[in-house]
């Protein structure tokens, strides 16, 4: 762990310094936004098979009900009809939680760079960058202690929070237009919900405003990590997601 520490270390202070020139005191900052874009653009090509794999399953609801009508006394049967027709489609029941699987390496190793105050056996020179005002090693709890809410520390974490919260409401109103039109994904081996799925499924658009949370909570470095790729979440989605049908639209056919 020390060792591959040490290596993203090295990149992250080889980033800032390509930066330096045009970022100076930020350049730390900028090159951990300019690496959550580059890990983001490497799982784009996750994103796009997860849309296409949502945009699957709402195309193969009618099929899925069908299914459950014909085999739901039936589990196994019911099981092997759903393998063969996601087999079929060449759809992944798992490919939406693909792309969060795949960037949470990287989000752990940004978030113990910045909470160790060595590497490698000597000091961690990172914690000596910061954004403005707020060290990138330091949380909001320290912005507080150190000028309160309207200090040159708060005002970083405030507009932070002030773009987190204004993605979360873009990505909860749109969550909550697909959910309402996403078909119910079958969970156990027979097709049907797990107990309580439903009550899951309501809660879910409320949980890009978690962001908040994490954004208070973890050094800053991590914050901007989780920021940007909020951020980027959000615009993708938009993108990947745009043809998607809309409550009490019907979609025009495809050509």
């Amino acid at each position: 762990m020390s060792v591959l520490m040490s290596l993203f270390a090295n990149l992250v202070t080889g980033l800032a310094d390509l930066l330096q020139p045009l970022f100076h005191t930020g350049a730390a900052a900028a090159a951990i936004i300019l690496f959550t874009a580059c890990v983001r653009l490497a799982v784009h090509p996750l994103s796009r098979a997860s849309a296409r794999g949502q945009k699957a399953r709402t195309r193969l609801a009618p099929q899925i009900a069908e299914l459950r009508r014909k085999h739901g006394k039936n589990p196994e049967r019911m099981q092997k009809a759903l393998m063969e027709l996601h087999a079929r489609e060449k759809v992944s029941p798992l490919s939406g939680c693909l792309p969060s699987l795949a960037q949470m390496p990287a989000f752990f190793l940004m978030y113990h760079l910045f909470s160790n105050r060595t590497i490698g056996g000597g000091p961690n020179e990172l914690l000596g960058h910061s954004l403005f005002a707020a060290p990138l090693g330091d949380r909001w709890t320290d912005a507080l202690a150190h000028g309160g809410m309207f200090g040159g520390a708060g005002l970083v974490y405030l507009a932070l929070f002030a773009i987190v919260a204004g993605v979360a409401t873009f990505t909860y109103r749109r969550m909550r237009i697909q959910l309402a039109n996403a078909p119910a994904m079958p969970a156990g081996p027979d097709g049907r919900q797990v107990p309580g799925m439903g009550a899951m499924t309501k809660m879910m658009p409320l949980l890009s405003f978690a962001t908040l949370f994490t954004v208070g909570v973890v050094p800053l470095a991590a914050a901007l990590y989780v920021v940007t790729s909020t951020t980027w979440t959000a615009v993708e989605r938009y993108f990947l997601y745009r043809d998607m049908p809309v409550a009490g639209v019907v979609p025009a056919a495809a050509a």
